[in-house]
């Protein structure tokens, strides 16, 4: 329709290539300010590093490692965060805390760590929060697109299964993203693990983010299928009590969220201090009695 001049521009993340090159055919407008010369369909594009090979310095120095693996690199991650997610029969529990760390620095206390896809479909961030929130919320375009062509809600694993080929395709350009995609489909209650190596599990409960040891010994302790739905809200408010007791990388506020087969609802934002004091008188009045 509009003539073979117009090419399909190349990957908007494929740092390191002609792109690169490409950026000094720049024209002059009336100011003397320089702006990029683009061409329709050519999308816009990031920053590289000013070093001889971007790609190279990139993989090197943005790798997404644990532990004293990243010792090595000019760029370290530095993230801590406790999500989880369980099934039971009375639907999908969702329970994250609400900080936001640089090293020992809380950079906030109020981060949203609950992307709300649809109004049926949850995802939860850990890791990288640029990652996971850019992701999840492209996810959520993908999602509607399949509604519009398909007419109907896609499912979890579908919708996982998209997230999963995202992570894939960028697989080794040093994103951090741990994440869980849950929600309620024709199949019932689903709940998936996805990250950025393009991992892809189905289970019951998850636990993901440096405090997700605490938060899985509590769940392994006193998680059963059959709990009440006040039952399952207490369990998943206290996991993520004793983990942000415990992690010093988390805490601030717990968000809790229930999914039913008529989507999900926001049921609690509890600072996570009030629950200690909460649960430190519940302990001595358990000691009075007995």
């Amino acid at each position: 329709m509009f003539g073979s001049s117009l090419a399909v521009g190349n990957d908007i993340l494929d740092i390191g290539s002609s792109k690169f090159d490409r950026r000094t055919d720049e024209r002059a407008v009336g100011s003397g300010a320089m702006i990029p010369k683009l061409a329709l369909g050519e999308p816009g594009q990031f920053e590289v590093p000013n070093v001889a090979d971007p790609a190279h310095f990139c993989r090197t120095n943005f790798a997404s490692a644990c532990g004293n693996s990243d010792a090595g690199q000019s760029v370290k991650f530095a993230k801590g965060t406790t999500t989880l997610a369980f099934k039971f029969d009375g639907g999908l529990i969702v329970s994250v805390d609400s900080r936001s760390t640089m090293g020992a620095y809380i950079a906030s206390g109020t981060v949203k760590k609950v992307i709300e896809i649809n109004p049926f479909l949850l995802g939860t961030m850990a890791g990288g929060a640029a990652d996971c929130s850019f992701w999840e919320r492209n996810l959520g375009m993908q999602c509607r697109m399949y509604e519009l062509r398909n007419k109907k809600r896609i499912t979890v694993a579908a919708a996982s299964k998209l997230l999963a080929n995202t992570m894939r395709s960028y697989r080794g350009y040093g994103l951090s993203m741990g994440t869980m995609i849950t929600g309620w489909d024709e199949t019932g209650p689903q709940l998936y693990y996805v990250d950025d190596d393009g991992t892809r599990l189905h289970g019951r409960y998850f636990s993901v983010g440096s405090g997700s040891t605490y938060a899985y010994g509590v769940l392994d302790t006193y998680y059963r299928p059959d709990l009440s739905v006040e039952e399952a809200i207490d369990l998943g408010k206290r996991a993520i009590y004793h983990a942000c007791h415990r992690d010093a990388m988390s805490g601030s506020i717990n968000n809790l969220y229930h999914v039913t087969k008529e989507g999900w609802v926001k049921i609690h934002a509890i600072d996570v201090n009030d629950m200690h004091y909460e649960f430190l008188e519940e302990k001595k009045n358990a000691r009075m009695t007995s």
